[in-house]
């Protein structure tokens, strides 16, 4: 039999691989599949066939039945390139009555709460279910969840309440926007700049664009807030433009200009008809460009699309983790996480983690000792609860 990690040891393991989203997490998915198979516990893995570095990673303990409660991270990180760390951000390092390390708050703090109480539930014989599942790409617009999400009904029992450990201070978070982004690439027709009129300059055409982004945060700045909308922050969708690039010379129309149109949608409104308005600006500009030079042209793609987390009534999840934290207050975010995947396919859910989102992505990256060992109190009253 193998040895039982505490949690701190887990994640110590956890944070030593660098599973930067653009790298492979395998070394991690081939860690937990052997630690949970030298506890007797079968795990299943879904890989990526568009990325084979890349999979995803659940397991189930207890009764082979529905309604399991289903503890859900994220195994990839943000880059550390270009921050100014103090120490290994790939090491676990303890100061000051926090841990330091790149996922310590983000979620493999979390992740390794998890774990250690899958094997704590084996070993208790829960008689309720418990799950772990483990994704990928969360970082890069949560595109990871979903497939693994429909690989797990193939193989496990469904569950019925997720808990999705992204940073909450242990609150319970019932909502948060959805979001959507279209990576937009306007294709012009280079001129010297001196007859600018016989070209079609791409940054110049993008500019409207992204001025109607501005017009569109304006009237949703004035606009009376639904009783959803209202306990966001802000209170409105928003549509954002963070990088742009393009251009050859000064004096040279633009031949290309390319940028992110970035969405965050208040959970009651519908994506579709943002994508509709958006497209629809598009349309209009690629008209204009090709009145001049008809190669001209708008190439479009999403890059991610996430729903938002609706709160809910008599939820599930919720009863739970407020059972279990004794959190009365109600808590929304404005950031996206992978809870609103699991309840669009049909599960109660909520967020609760330990740490602060404050610190996710940050240099010198940190988790408090208090919050992880709150963490671990949770996880061992939920243990105690699957065992009633």
């Amino acid at each position: 039999m193998a040895e039982r990690l505490s949690p701190l040891e887990i994640m110590t393991k956890l944070i030593s691989f660098p599973t930067v989203s653009r790298e492979t997490n395998l070394p991690l998915v081939d860690w937990v599949e052997t630690y949970l198979r030298g506890h007797g516990i079968e795990s299943h893995r879904w890989p990526d066939p568009d990325q084979p570095h890349k999979a995803a990673i659940y397991a189930h303990v207890g009764p082979m039945e529905e309604g399991a409660v289903i503890l859900s991270g994220h195994t990839d990180v943000v880059p550390v390139d270009g921050q100014p760390w103090d120490t290994d951000p790939f090491t676990v390092t303890e100061k000051d009555g926090k841990y330091f390390g790149r996922g310590t708050c983000d979620m493999k703090g979390f992740d390794a709460l998890a774990i250690w109480a899958l094997v704590e539930a084996h070993y208790a014989s829960v008689n309720r279910p418990l799950q772990l599942a483990l994704s990928f790409d969360e970082e890069v617009g949560c595109t990871g969840a979903p497939p693994m999400i429909a690989a797990m009904q193939d193989v496990l029992p469904k569950g019925s309440a997720v808990i999705v450990g992204e940073p909450s201070m242990m609150q319970a978070v019932t909502g948060h926007k959805g979001g959507f982004g279209y990576d937009t690439h306007v294709v012009g027709f280079e001129v010297h700049s001196s007859i600018m009129h016989t070209g079609v300059n791409a940054i110049m055409a993008a500019a409207p664009l992204i001025d109607w982004a501005n017009a569109q945060n304006a009237a949703n700045q004035a606009t009376a807030p639904s009783d959803v909308a209202a306990v966001f922050d802000p209170p409105w969708t928003t549509c954002h433009v963070g990088m742009i690039e393009g251009g050859t010379a000064h004096n040279i129309t633009a031949k290309d200009c390319r940028f992110m149109m970035d969405f965050r949608t208040v959970p009651d409104e519908k994506q579709a008809q943002w994508r509709d308005a958006y497209l629809q600006q598009v349309s209009q500009a690629e008209a204009q460009m090709q009145a001049t030079q008809p190669e001209a042209r708008i190439e479009i793609s999403e890059h991610f699309s996430i729903p938002g987390l609706v709160p809910e009534l008599d939820g599930e999840a919720e009863a739970l983790v407020r059972a279990l934290t004794g959190d009365n207050a109600s808590h929304v975010v404005s950031y996206g996480t992978e809870a609103g995947q699991f309840q669009e396919a049909g599960y109660s859910a909520v967020i609760c983690g330990p740490g602060d989102i404050a610190q996710a992505h940050q240099p010198n990256e940190f988790i408090t000792i208090s919050q992880f060992n709150a963490g671990q109190k949770f996880m061992e009253r939920l243990v105690e609860r699957l065992c009633e």
